[in-house]
């Protein structure tokens, strides 16, 4: 059987393994921080203030910041090399163990005497945070920074992700140093609370959160929908940032990839509560950066980020994202496909909560970057996205006797695992007609290179007072001429 290589590879279950099968060389540099939590209960109130007295019985350390971006890479397979500052003390010892404990190489860590080792702490009775206390170095210039960069970079890293959190380790020399060398960062992903700072080193990607976003524009992102609202913004978040495409993260609305060189694509979260979003961010950015630095397409990458903040953010404390956890996560998400009873009483669920049932369908036999985009569109017609695959013996009937390339069961698996899909079910009809009259969507989208007039299931649609939404057609992005082009260099 052929396998799709990685610069096309959609997000399948397959893919987190072979990601780190091809065991990309990665650089960290940024901001290490310890994160710890100290933990017990409480029973009463201080006499000194109207505050809760914590009896901690115990004390679990993480590898934060920019050292959990690193522990995030490494347990997704990448081979992760980290430059950043602690200081001679227990918390810089305590933080290098749990690097090389998760196979991060600490050669390039410089331990700066007298310098504090970055660290949050929090205090936790009975589940509840109940304060947070900081370790926050000073942005001196650390001697030895630069000599470390480049006998990290002497390896010729496929990627290089810079962590920039405001905590000491990244000083304006430390950003001219890293500009200077940017024909041997590879792939440049930037993870900035400050993004503009970055624009001399012309990242690839930079990652901005909302607040990061507004900092960036100098506004908010304004209305009730934040992703469109930083699509609008695009061109002007690209030039002020200096990069070539910026991924939005916008923790329960999502992120949203903006490329000049394609349709914005966006996924959808996990919704968790703030308490359990401590570390999502950084296996986001782990996620992102292995994907680019093996060559897969931006909009893969994107959907296996999330899918990496979507695991850490079912989880307490700082948390890390590995390949079987991804593994697990992109097969649940893409693994069901639902019975026609199933799926009407699904969508009779989403509809009682009063959610807007969007319904596509189609073939989707070999996975491309018009399939990705087109049902990405139909996703932000609505609440819910249903997509109906034509059964194998109707694609036959469609397409000809050599397709499908891919059973039924392996299309729904790629399908469901983007995170723009909420639910597959199959058809053995050559329209989906009995599906629209009984789910009867409220919006039925199909891709531009039809017209209302030209689809049998319009009539259906209109009689029960639906609409009909013609998207976006990328030319030249068909399953049939990538199969064309396939057997031409057989």
């Amino acid at each position: 059987m052929s396998v799709t290589p990685l610069d096309r590879a959609p997000l399948a279950a397959d893919l987190p393994r072979r990601l780190a099968e091809a065991a990309p060389r990665v650089v960290v540099v940024g901001d290490a921080v310890l994160d710890c939590w100290m933990t017990g209960p409480s029973h009463r109130l201080s006499r000194e203030a109207p505050v809760p007295v914590v009896e901690i019985d115990r004390t679990r350390c993480a590898a934060g910041g920019a050292a959990n971006t690193a522990v995030n890479l490494a347990a997704l397979g990448a081979r992760v090399a980290l430059v950043s500052v602690v200081g001679d003390d227990d918390d810089g010892r305590t933080l290098q163990r749990l690097l090389r404990e998760a196979g991060v190489d600490t050669t390039g860590v410089v331990v700066a005497p007298g310098r504090p080792t970055a660290a949050k702490r929090r205090i936790v009775a009975d589940d509840a945070m109940v304060a947070r206390y900081d370790t926050v170095p000073p942005a001196d210039p650390v001697a030895g920074f630069v000599p470390a960069l480049d006998a990290a970079l002497a390896h010729r890293p496929d990627a290089t992700v810079v962590c920039d959190y405001a905590a000491g380790a990244l000083d304006d020399d430390a950003v001219a140093a890293v500009a200077a060398r940017r024909d041997r960062l590879g792939v440049l992903v930037v993870d900035a609370h400050a993004v503009a700072r970055w624009e001399p080193a012309a990242p690839d990607v930079v990652t901005p959160n909302a607040g990061e976003v507004a900092l960036l524009l100098g506004r908010p992102l304004r209305g009730p929908d934040r992703a469109a609202a930083a699509e609008a913004a695009a061109g002007e978040l690209r030039r002020r940032s200096g990069a070539a495409a910026v991924v939005a993260t916008l923790d329960r609305d999502g992120a949203v990839l903006l490329s000049p060189d394609q349709p914005a694509h966006r996924t959808w979260a996990r919704p968790a509560p703030e308490s359990r979003a401590c570390g999502a961010g950084d296996s986001f950015t782990a996620g992102l950066t292995l994907a680019l630095a093996a060559g897969t397409p931006a909009p893969t990458a994107v959907e296996l980020a999330q899918a990496a903040a979507d695991v850490v953010v079912g989880r307490v404390r700082t948390a890390v994202c590995s390949t079987a956890d991804l593994v697990a996560r992109v097969g649940a998400s893409g693994g069901s496909l639902s019975t026609f009873e199933e799926i009407a009483a699904l969508v009779d669920g989403h509809r009682a909560e009063g959610r807007r049932i969007v319904f596509t369908n189609g073939c989707f036999d070999v996975v491309h970057r018009g399939h990705v985009a087109y049902l990405n569109q139909a996703k932000r017609l609505g609440d819910v996205l249903v997509v109906a695959l034509n059964a194998d013996e109707g694609v036959t009937r469609l397409k000809g006797p050599e397709r499908p390339v891919n059973p039924l069961a392996d299309r729904a698996a790629v399908i469901g695992a983007l995170s723009c899909v909420d639910h597959v079910v199959g058809f053995a009809e050559d329209t989906p007609v009995a599906l629209l009259e009984a789910l009867r969507p409220d919006v039925y989208a199909k891709g531009g290179d039809y017209t209302p007039d030209m689809l049998p299931e319009t009539p259906t649609v209109q009689a029960y007072g639906g609409q009909v939404a013609i998207l976006d057609y990328l030319p030249d992005r068909s399953t049939s001429l990538i199969v064309e082009r396939i057997k031409a260099r057989g």
